[in-house]
């Protein structure tokens, strides 16, 4: 199977990010509890830009912390012979450093994409899964005929409950819900949390 994985808020937190830099620049805090739509209000479209052109910074970058369990299980379906590309709404500029990154943490992959229309270059490659939080992703995906699945963050939540998205809370069990669809048990059944 082709699997395509998002990176902000798929592979580590970033809403923290985002929201330390928001709070740091302009004082405005970016609660994620409250984030209930994809569209950041809070913040202007300028202060908005500013914020996410820092946090993706090559030292942001480098310095992210995955989320427990998505190395491992990432690994687990490369293993498998599964094909991994990561797929970023970032510049192209960032491409350099998300490698880099990637590469200290571990993860697999056999392609990267750093673009801001993630799902065209999904239908090229013929993917057939995308692991991604954003609404607009993963509606497109499933217009594409592509499988989605996602972490479920307080913007993506409603989503879950009406279209075909595998949803769950972690990377543990979004292994043990993504097991019949790409074949790999997942190690978090037997201790692997």
């Amino acid at each position: 199977m082709r699997i395509a994985i998002d990176v902000d808020s798929t592979l580590h937190h970033y809403w923290d990010v985002l929201s330390e830099i928001s709070r740091r620049r302009f004082g405005i805090d970016l609660p994620y509890d409250e984030q209930l739509t994809w569209g950041i209000t809070r913040l202007r479209p300028d202060q908005l830009s500013l914020c996410i052109e820092e946090s993706h910074c090559d030292e942001t970058i480098l310095s992210g912390r995955p989320y427990p369990g998505a190395v491992e299980a990432v690994r687990r379906w490369s293993e498998a012979g599964h094909f991994i590309h990561v797929t970023t709404h970032r510049a192209e500029r960032c491409a350099q450093a998300t490698a880099a990154w990637l590469e200290s943490i571990g993860l697999p992959f056999d392609d990267l994409c750093c673009s801001y229309d993630k799902v065209s270059r999904c239908v090229e490659l013929e993917i057939d899964l995308l692991i991604d939080d954003g609404p607009l992703n993963l509606t497109a995906a499933i217009d594409h005929g592509i499988k989605t699945a996602t972490i479920i963050h307080p913007w993506n939540r409603d989503l879950c409950e009406v279209e075909d998205v595998v949803g769950a809370h972690d990377w543990h069990e979004l292994g043990v819900r993504l097991e019949p669809l790409l074949g790999v048990p997942s190690r978090s059944l037997a201790g692997g949390r």
